[in-house]
């Protein structure tokens, strides 16, 4: 009874296995890194936040494969992930998407799944670039518009409006997302859609005929140009 218990609460932990899960998830943590950085659309610094995924696929294989080999420790950890707090918010969903593949790609590997973990990890990445692909030939191009215009007088009611009728003007749609006034200098984001490349031009020029002194700065949120 006691052999029974003890190979149920034991089992034995193989070196080369985790070694060879590892290997494997280097590999794809190596993939994964190319694509967040390749097809990723968030604002934040993509190359920073890519060097992440290797260590949390690595880390989540090493704790499924020791977790795995004993109930004790899977009982421990599940109080020891419970006192964890992560003080910085992922604000972007497709970062936490990727994430989720990185701790998914982790647990099939730690849990020796390699087969499905290798057929089914790839495929998941090659559907999100199909999707991205597909969302890149959309002639439409989704931009945020920063302005930065500075010495300008405060009792300029029109200010606004006139902004707000120059860019809807070049664009499908214009969305303010942000303004801030302050010692006579206004900073301002806009989302806008726009249908035609030759449209950024016809609104630089505008906006410069209209505000001699305003800074202008176009983000993509795929390939993040800046003008």
């Amino acid at each position: 009874m006691e052999d029974f218990l003890s190979t149920a609460v034991t089992a034995p932990l193989s070196i080369t296995n985790l070694l060879i899960n590892l290997g494997i998830g280097v590999i794809l943590s190596i993939v994964l890194r190319y694509h967040f950085k390749k097809f990723g659309s968030t604002l934040s610094n993509r190359d920073e936040f890519s060097q992440v995924c290797p260590f949390i696929l690595l880390t989540t294989i090493l704790i499924i494969t020791v977790v795995k080999s004993s109930l004790a420790l899977s009982l421990g950890l599940v109080g020891a992930l419970s006192i964890v707090r992560f003080r910085t918010p992922i604000k972007e969903p497709e970062e936490l998407a990727y994430l989720f593949i990185a701790i998914a790609m982790g647990l099939g590997l730690g849990a020796d799944q390699t087969i499905p973990t290798l057929v089914a990890g790839p495929a998941i990445l090659f559907v999100i670039a199909i999707f991205k692909w597909t969302r890149r030939d959309s002639k439409n191009k989704n931009l945020y518009l920063s302005l930065d215009l500075e010495s300008f007088d405060e009792k300029d009611s029109d200010l606004l409006d006139n902004l707000n009728k120059a860019i809807g003007k070049h664009s499908n749609l214009s969305d303010l997302r942000r303004m801030n006034i302050r010692e006579n200098r206004l900073e301002a984001t806009y989302f806008i859609d726009i249908e035609r490349s030759d449209s950024l031009s016809a609104l630089v020029d505008e906006m410069k005929s209209l505000f001699p002194n305003i800074a202008i700065t176009f983000i993509d949120q795929n390939q993040m140009p800046s003008i």
